[in-house]
């Protein structure tokens, strides 16, 4: 039985992983291009937010740009209250990461973040929107001069705190906007195979393929957020037997740094006693624009044993059958050797016997 502190806690966390959740989707829309605006998840939550139409463009699903160390970069953010009653809503930014899921998330407002999170700043750290209006929240996004080239995403958020009578506790509600900036520099992106694994499982029957399962750890070195496609097949010795396994669904865009665990299973292996799994990605870049390129792709090859037990087995009966019989006859061939022997002697005695009592 948990003490109650330990029981306010866990309904604390699950309320806020719901609200993160609800922020989640939100990101979701938004990385899908269905608009400037974020929709509420939740029917609790009466406000959106979008871009504000200026040089940049008018109808953006997202704030992007690309920034010198040491540069400055100023947008605005459009906050809209569709309820009956004023908010006063709290903003600020955070650094994205990928979640388990393949989604977009940004860090609690809690934890330390060191690159948009730490870099984007608006106006003021509050906005009071009265019903049925909209208010401009203007923000600066100021590089370090020394920060590293390459990509780094996050988000400017509003945060509703709101009591909740029923469990005693406050619910805190966050609707953001991604933020993508391209530090200039040298862009290098980068992928690689890590972890790489390969497991047999055969089958009783002694002249099946069996299946086969191929793991391993996509981890992006580079400095450039990429996305990749993916294959990986199996040989026996030599490069026989190969066998390719099905469409395997591309990892989420990965952030510079963050790793992405991918589980390949593979039907009809044949069970060549040594097997070789091979990964191939293909990087694939996308630039502001939309447009994808592909890069070189990166290989990595492990070994493992596809030994079929059951036909291994079956063998090693065989031989010991055919071992016995071979026992059994040389045994069989001595003994009537023996017996051969022993005739012959018997035979010999008694031609002496007999010719020794006709001397007499």
């Amino acid at each position: 039985m948990h003490p109650p502190a330990t029981r306010r806690k866990t309904t604390v966390t699950a309320l806020v992983r719901t609200a993160a959740l609800a922020l989640l989707m939100a990101f979701a829309i938004t990385g899908l291009g269905a608009g400037p605006a974020l929709a509420a998840a939740d029917g609790d939550v009466t406000w959106t937010v979008r871009t504000a139409a200026n040089g940049y463009g008018a109808d953006r699903s997202s704030f992007s740009h690309g920034v010198n160390p040491g540069g400055q970069v100023k947008d605005a953010m459009v906050v809209a209250n569709h309820g009956t009653a004023p908010l006063e809503l709290a903003v600020y930014a955070a650094d994205g990461f990928t979640t388990d899921m393949g989604q977009l998330d940004l860090l609690p407002r809690g934890k330390k973040s060191v690159g948009v999170g730490a870099w984007v700043h608006a106006d003021r750290d509050r906005v009071v929107v009265q019903p049925g209006k909209s208010v401009e929240v203007p923000f600066t996004i100021t590089v370090p001069g020394n920060a590293t080239p390459g990509d780094y995403v996050g988000g400017i958020l509003t945060s509703l705190t709101q009591p909740d009578d029923a469990e005693g506790i406050n619910v805190d509600r966050r609707l953001g906007i991604r933020v993508k900036l391209q530090v200039s520099g040298a862009l290098k992106p980068n992928l690689a195979i890590e972890d790489l694994h390969v497991r047999y499982a055969g089958s009783f029957n002694p002249f099946a393929k069996g299946d086969a399962t191929v793991t391993y750890t996509i981890h992006n070195t580079g400095n450039a957020i990429l996305s990749a496609q993916q294959t990986v097949s199996l040989s026996g010795p030599f490069g026989w037997l190969r066998t390719e396994a099905g469409r395997i669904a591309p990892p989420p865009e990965l952030l510079p740094g963050e790793s992405w665990k991918v589980t390949v299973p593979v039907h009809g292996v044949a069970p060549g006693v040594s097997l070789a799994a091979t990964a191939t990605l293909t990087p694939q870049l996308t630039d502001a624009s939309g447009s994808t390129t592909l890069l070189k792709p990166v290989q990595a090859t492990t070994h493992g044993w596809a030994v079929p037990w059951t036909l291994l087995l079956l063998v090693v009966v065989l031989i010991a059958v055919v071992v016995g019989a071979l026992v059994l006859a040389r045994r069989n061939r001595a003994r009537r050797k023996l017996r051969e022997d022993s005739r012959v002697r018997d035979a010999v005695q008694q031609a002496l016997r007999e010719r020794t009592t006709q001397q007499s």
